[in-house]
């Protein structure tokens, strides 16, 4: 396997050796592979490419310079000869452990909460959607305990008034407007432009803000908390925790929606699907963003300042290995409010803090390993 067009650098050819595949889906395929040259191990995500149309991947992946990212080495491009077809191969760091094995045997699920909201104010700031944010979408290296969200086959950047597709992000993380139909991630109640602007802007990322809180609710629990074995059962599902959605939060969901012909059931309290020694902190964190109107849902890094994650702003906390804990907080506070930042970084660090260089941030750390 070797890059027999654009790659990064653009310099010079590099070699890579397929060890075997290591996941498969609609997408493709993605193999362990070995750099011939150095003998460094690395992911390659194989995908078919629609010579019609740029990679919308590709092009999100450009953009990325963050460590809670997966990283994109190179790219290049190989030709099935038989069937005359062009697959483009993404070169990616190579993390083997994922969110999804290890969350039932991960001792401080907790520290891994936070890196998922980091990335996520991360990439909403850069105006990108994920839109498949799931436990098998996050690596994490437990030497280290970076967290690194990856797949952005799904991804999308913001466009103003451009629509987009329901059917996305995997089933039993699903956000509820989704279910709803809604195709603007948005609502429409009749606000002047500006104002709706933000709105749109703000609920199509709260697509991802919803999902990454069946992750949370996931890690304390063992188990989905959603699991639904159809669009419709998964609304059933959501229903039978949230309760039926009132017709104003159906319309912030999706204002097209007219249909309501729900049977009337009652949310139940969050503690009763629980195991009864999940922190009551934790549930509080959860309710706030398990909710059905999508502007309502805490924005990441408020949710990275509930006391819930207090703990992890002292400096004695350690990896479950003994190591320090991976920058917390590594982001951007414009924007954010006085209140969340007082509460969200530690006293000892400044209040004024900016998107640093990850991936050079990154190469300190292993270096003093």
């Amino acid at each position: 396997m070797s890059d027999s067009s654009e790659s990064i650098p653009k310099s010079r050819v590099v070699k890579y050796r397929a060890e075997k595949i290591i996941g498969k889906g609609a997408f493709g395929l993605v193999y362990k592979a070995t750099v011939v040259e150095t003998g460094e191990i690395v992911a390659i995500k194989k995908v078919l490419q629609d010579q019609r149309y740029k990679n919308r991947e590709l092009s999100i992946m450009k953009q990325l310079d963050h460590i809670n990212i997966i990283k994109l080495q190179n790219y290049f491009y190989t030709h099935n000869e038989t069937e005359k077809e062009i697959f483009l191969n993404l070169v990616l760091d190579y993390i083997p452990d994922t969110v999804s094995r290890l969350s039932k045997r991960y001792r401080k699920r907790k520290q891994l909460m936070p890196l998922i909201w980091i990335k996520e104010s991360y990439l909403h700031k850069l105006g990108i959607c994920h839109r498949d944010i799931k436990p098998q979408n996050l690596l994490i290296d437990l030497d280290t305990g970076y967290l690194k969200l990856c797949d952005f086959g799904s991804a999308k950047a913001l466009v103003k008034g451009q629509s987009n597709i329901s059917y996305i992000c995997s089933r039993f993380y699903r956000a509820p407007e989704l279910i709803f139909g809604a195709t603007e991630y948005t609502t429409n109640i009749g606000t002047k432009s500006y104002i709706l602007l933000i709105k749109q802007t703000l609920i199509f990322f709260l697509i991802d803000i919803w999902s990454t809180g069946c992750i949370f609710a996931e890690l304390l629990l063992g188990r989905p908390i959603f699991p639904g074995e159809s669009g419709i059962g998964q609304l059933v599902e959501i229903i039978k925790v949230l309760g039926t959605p009132s017709r104003q939060e159906i319309k912030e969901m999706n204002p097209d929606y007219t249909k309501y012909d729900f049977p009337q059931i009652q949310p139940k309290p969050l503690f009763s699907f629980f195991p009864q020694s999940t922190s009551s902190e934790a549930l509080d964190c959860l309710s706030k963003i398990l909710v059905y109107t999508p502007t309502q849902r805490l924005k990441p890094l408020e949710i990275c300042a509930h006391p819930f994650f207090d703990e992890l702003r002292s400096p004695n906390t350690l990896l479950p290995n003994g190591n320090s804990l991976p920058s917390l907080f590594d982001f951007s506070t414009q924007g954010v409010s006085p209140s969340v930042i007082e509460k969200l970084i530690p006293n000892n660090l400044p209040k004024n803090l900016s998107f640093s260089n990850s991936n050079e941030q990154e190469k300190k750390i292993s270096n003093q390993k």
